[in-house]
């Protein structure tokens, strides 16, 4: 069950409108959620709608040939700009998820061979290590009755995979310090940015003093890291991407990262593999709970191909409905609902005129629902992916990682990695929602369940 409302019989109209007064935005939202609220103004208003909301010009963008428009086809007049500032000072800085123009060009050409499904089947060991050392959690709590918040579990796995793949850190005692820390952070900025008036930072608040402790601690733990390394002969780094990072050079000049832009892409990669990786995972095991016969299918899947051992690369590929149900999670629950993209000059949209500084809300969310797309779309259906009807789709109609040049860099490193830990863990285990509890999903930036996601571990 979701926050957002049935869909109309028919498509919402094609643009429209939208200017609540402030008194009704905040009855709205508090009434429907951000989520619902969002939904509503698709609805009633359409595909592109302006939203009259103080000064700078918005845009909810449904439809996916206006996903390709600002991604693709116009991509040259579209960037992260203000929309990012909050995210760019407080937390990523430069790295390359909030870089812009050619320093996010020269970025993601370095870094893009790091994360080639090639590349990326190179950490299957640490995604089955961390994988098995979370189901022995798992197999403490199976029939306890006692219920676990899913997303907190699955942010424990994800968290410590990608420490591993990105840091090498081996400490439980480190990994949660450092999590705590960027989760501190993530929180602080996502709840900033959805204030109207932000308090200075330099105000000795409750809150600023707990962003200011876990910024100092993940910039000195990092740091701490750079400068260990350089300590030892090249030869003796692990294999792991903050090395990548550290010894890949621009083809043009020779030049290495530097140490500021380590620390920002370190950051980045941790905030990318982590949060979000653990939401699409959390509302796997809601969806399976709520569609036997998909978990059924899976299981039947899985235990034709694993046995007891670790999967192999091998074993993955003969689990095609398990990719299949972990797509369709991605699409009916993007981590990312919506996204924005800001107009650097005027542009023109279906005859709408796009002024300058307008900030364009991509609102996947809704662009996954939409009924001249997807057929039945409130329907939790993974043989919507197979390759036939994939092909056969507008490629714009499904952009959870977002669309065009800055297509999220390390979706190959998500998918894998949710194709792998869901292989494991439903191989041994069914979840099951606690009853009597109705999760209320809504977003603060990522997609979220305000009532938390209480679920119960059962073994098979």
């Amino acid at each position: 069950m979701t926050a957002a409302p049935a869909l109309p019989p028919t498509a919402p109209p094609t643009t429209g409108e939208y200017a609540p007064s402030r008194l009704e935005l905040i009855k709205t939202a508090r009434s429907r959620g951000r989520l619902g609220m969002m939904m509503d103004v698709w609805h009633n208003h359409g595909d592109l709608t302006r939203l009259r909301i103080g000064q700078r010009p918005f845009f909810l963008v449904v439809h996916p040939s206006h996903v390709r428009h600002i991604s693709v086809t116009h991509r040259q007049n579209y960037d992260k700009l203000q929309s990012y500032e909050n995210v760019r000072q407080l937390l990523l800085g430069d790295g390359v998820l909030s870089a812009t123009g050619e320093d996010w060009r020269q970025q993601r050409k370095l870094m893009a061979p790091f994360f080639t499904p090639r590349n990326v089947e190179k950490f299957l060991p640490i995604f089955i290590a961390d994988t098995q050392h979370f189901i022995e959690r798992w197999r403490s709590r199976q029939g306890s009755g006692q219920p676990v918040e899913m997303l907190t579990e699955m942010m424990l796995i994800t968290a410590r995979v990608i420490l591993h793949s990105v840091f090498s850190t081996d400490s439980d005692e480190t990994l949660l310090r450092f999590k705590g820390a960027v989760e501190t952070m993530i929180g602080f900025v996502s709840a900033r940015s959805n204030q109207p008036f932000q308090m200075p930072l330099w105000l000795p608040t409750p809150g600023n003093l707990r962003f200011r402790r876990a910024q100092r601690l993940v910039n000195a733990y990092i740091r701490q890291l750079l400068a260990q390394r350089r300590a030892i002969p090249e030869a003796q780094w692990p294999e792991d991407l903050l090395t990548k990072l550290m010894t890949t050079r621009d083809e043009e000049t020779g030049a290495t990262m530097a140490d500021q832009l380590l620390l920002d892409n370190g950051i980045t990669l941790f905030f990318a593999g982590h949060e979000t990786t653990a939401r699409t995972l959390s509302f796997l095991w809601y969806a399976l709970s709520q569609n036997p016969e998909v978990e059924a299918r899976l299981h039947a899947e899985l235990d034709s191909v694993l046995g007891d051992a670790p999967p192999t690369i091998d074993d993955l590929k003969k689990l095609p409905y398990t990719l299949r149900v972990v797509k369709e999670v991605l699409r009916l629950y993007p981590a990312a609902p919506f996204y924005a993209r800001d107009a650097i000059a005027e542009d023109s949209l279906d005859g709408v005129t796009i002024p300058a500084g307008s900030r364009m809300l991509l609102f996947s969310y809704a662009t996954h629902r939409h009924p001249d797309f997807w057929e039945d779309p409130e329907r939790f259906e993974p043989d919507r992916w197979s390759p036939e009807r994939e092909a056969a789709r507008d490629s714009h109609a499904y952009h959870p990682f977002a669309a065009g040049q800055r297509i999220c860099l390390g979706n190959n490193f998500s998918l894998f990695e949710t194709h792998l830990i869901t292989a494991m863990l439903a191989r041994r285990f069914k979840v099951r929602l606690e009853p009597g509890h109705t999760p209320h999903i809504d977003t603060a930036g990522t997609l979220g369940v305000r009532n938390g996601l209480w679920m119960r571990i059962e073994a098979r």
